[in-house]
């Protein structure tokens, strides 16, 4: 297994940029016999982080390691600081574009890694579950599949919202400048349901989605709303609920399914 810290120079930030990465590359004789999911070339997943969080917080919170290596899967974590991993206004603030385009063109040119869209994971946990959503939505030829823990979808909450506005996590000044007017919001494409809405039908059916959130997480009604309109849509996704909170207890909970679900193609049995 090798583990990769890199400082790398981005133009969506215009400026460096902390990325960690794991490659499954010295897996053990033993672990690749019988196992298809080295039969294949490696593929990759872009796995973000929460609000407050940084590019080495699955690699402590989660077995994700652990799971590159059973899976055969490279694991690029990003820094979106608290982005929300949308494009904000001016110069230097294009986290969507850093996780969507930029970081994708980069490891693969240098690393090799998977170029099919097949091939091509994003993942995401709270506010990362809103930027997997929200990227995989946007870039649509680029990753093959979406997964999504208890997502803050938050765009109903917020939006309208006046000055003065907290609700404890942040207030109106931060929101504004990640989402930009909250007057306009709800219609604006940084609203994951306006890129829903915005694809063909055959787009829609070509997209695959799996999402998790706890039944005692503070998002669970966020989360119930959107599946209910993704499945209105017409758009195919896996949902799951279970007893869990906002944590990481729940989040490795549904880590492994989640990417069980990603290969299902390859599978045979269920966990």
């Amino acid at each position: 297994m090798a583990y990769i810290q890199m400082e790398i120079f981005v133009d969506s930030l215009r400026r460096p940029t902390n990325v960690q990465m794991v490659l499954p590359n010295d897996a053990t004789p033993a672990m690749i016999e019988n196992n298809k999911h080295y039969q294949r070339t490696t593929k990759t997943l872009f796995a973000l982080h929460g609000y407050s969080g940084g590019s080495t917080a699955w690699l402590h919170g989660s077995g994700i390691e652990e799971l590159a290596q059973k899976y055969n899967l490279a694991i690029v974590c990003p820094t979106g600081e608290n982005s929300f991993y949308l494009d904000g206004k001016g110069v230097g603030r294009a986290y969507g574009r850093l996780v969507g385009e930029e970081l994708v063109e980069y490891l693969r040119k240098t690393f090799h890694l998977a170029e099919k869209r097949e091939d091509t994971f994003i993942c995401g946990l709270s506010m990362g579950g809103f930027g997997a959503l929200h990227t995989g939505l946007r870039y649509p030829d680029t990753f093959g599949g979406i997964i999504a823990l208890s997502s803050a979808l938050i765009v109903h909450e917020i939006k309208n919202q006046k000055e003065g506005f907290s609700n404890g996590a942040a207030d109106y000044d931060y929101y504004v400048s990640v989402f930009g007017d909250l007057s306009e919001l709800e219609e604006s494409e940084n609203n994951p349901e306006v890129l829903v809405k915005k694809m063909t039908n055959a787009q829609k059916q070509s997209l695959n989605i799996f999402m998790a959130c706890g039944t005692e997480d503070f998002l669970l009604a966020e989360n119930r709303r959107f599946h209910d309109f993704l499945v209105k849509e017409g758009v195919s996704v896996e949902y799951w609920e279970s007893a869990g909170q906002h944590d990481w207890k729940f989040w490795n909970q549904y880590l492994e399914p989640g990417i069980h679900w990603m290969l299902r193609g390859e599978l045979e049995e269920e966990l």
